[in-house]
Formats: C-alpha cells, sequence, structure tokens
C-alpha cells in the first residue's frame, strides 16, 4: 500500500482515484472545484478543495509524507506546472506530471517532474499499433525501444516447442509468458508447445517484434 496526493480531478484524475480505489492505496484528492472533489470523496482516505498553485496551501497537506504526487490537472498548464514545481521544491519524493502536448512534456520535466504521463499520445499510439494488426491483441511501451505485445501464435509455430522455434537466436525476443482462456501461465520452458488457442506476451525492441510478427 501506498500514499498518493492526487492533484486535479478532471475526468483524468477521477480515473485515477478509482483505480487506486481498487488497489487499496490510501490517496487524498486536491482540487479547487467542490463538486469534482464531491464526486470522488467515497473513492479516496481524504479529500479536499484547495489550490495546489499556493505554496502555503501544498505546505499544509505535508507533501513529504507522500510516496507520489500525481499531478492530474489537463485543462491549465500554468497551473500544472506550477504545482509541479512547487511540490518538487518542498521536498515530494515523486512527483509524476500530466502532460497534454510534448511541449508540456519537456518543461514539466525541466522544472520538477520525475515522470510524465501523456495520455492522449500513448492511447493514441496504442491504438494504431492494436487496430491495425489482426494478431496484436495489447501492447505496453516499456520505454524508447522495448515493449511488450500479446500476439496470437504464428500458423508456422502452431505444435512447435520454444526452443524449436529458438525466438531469442533468430529474432531477439523472449517469450515471457502464455495465456490461455484468460490465464496467464509463467511457468514456461524450452520444451513448451505452443498451440492456437493460447495467446504470448513477448519482450524486445520493437523493431524485432515488428519484423517478426508483420506489424
Amino acid at each position: 500500500m501506498k500514499s498518493v496526493l492526487l492533484i486535479g480531478l478532471g475526468r483524468f484524475g477521477r480515473h485515477i482515484a478509482y483505480k487506486l480505489n481498487e488497489l487499496d492505496h490510501e490517496v487524498m484528492a486536491v482540487d479547487m472545484d467542490e463538486d469534482r472533489v464531491s464526486a470522488v470523496v467515497d473513492y479516496v482516505t481524504s479529500a479536499q478543495i484547495g489550490d495546489c498553485t499556493k505554496k502555503e496551501f501544498l505546505q499544509s497537506i505535508g507533501v513529504k509524507n507522500f510516496d507520489v504526487c500525481i499531478v492530474a490537472i489537463g485543462d491549465n498548464f500554468q497551473n500544472s506546472l506550477e504545482t509541479t514545481s512547487l511540490l518538487s521544491e518542498l521536498g515530494a519524493k515523486k512527483v509524476v506530471a500530466r502532460a497534454a502536448r510534448d511541449v508540456h512534456e519537456k518543461f514539466l520535466l525541466r522544472n520538477g517532474a520525475d515522470e510524465v504521463v501523456y495520455p492522449e499520445k500513448q492511447l493514441a499510439q496504442w491504438t494504431a499499433i492494436r487496430y491495425t494488426s489482426d494478431h496484436i491483441l495489447d501492447y505496453i511501451q516499456l520505454d524508447g525501444e522495448y515493449s511488450i505485445f500479446e500476439v496470437t501464435v504464428p500458423k508456422s509455430w502452431i505444435g512447435k516447442s520454444i526452443i524449436q522455434i529458438d525466438i531469442r537466436r533468430r529474432y531477439n525476443i523472449n517469450i515471457l509468458a502464455l495465456k490461455h482462456n484468460g490465464k496467464m501461465n509463467l511457468n514456461i520452458s524450452p520444451d513448451t508447445v505452443l498451440d492456437a488457442d493460447c495467446t504470448m506476451l513477448v519482450l524486445g525492441e520493437y523493431d524485432d517484434i515488428q519484423k517478426c510478427f508483420h506489424i
């Protein structure tokens, strides 16, 4: 369980609050809008109405006590930037901020954000990859180069073992797990045989995965 300070309760912030609640984390949610605060009050540990661009208000919250501070403000970049900078100045352990444009990401990283999430861009990339390939079921980008894809088993691999396919040497890709009827199997070995009813979670550089599975 972690303690989270969530600032900004628009649609993005509310979804974060709901998910953090499902994961049983301790959450303090803050927004200047009373209606937004009221909408999440049943899903968070505590909630406050306040202006996080004011240093005195943030000091009163005690930002150093949270494991992570999430700045989910999406409708006012100046407020997002000021809040991010103040959190860093006040000694927050980790600051994650939302960006809405490429230039926002650069400014946030230069002014106190440890990490930046860019939901529109990330979702656009996911949608473009997911829905232009019949055999790609899901995808997570880990960094600029490496990704994890959930893919169907190519027809030419069905009935063969992992060692027969030799995917690591031939394609520079690792099979992390197999998924069958929604259940994940991490206990795979070189002798594990692939069948048509399962999907694979594979890890590798995007270019290698693209070549292997013709994305």
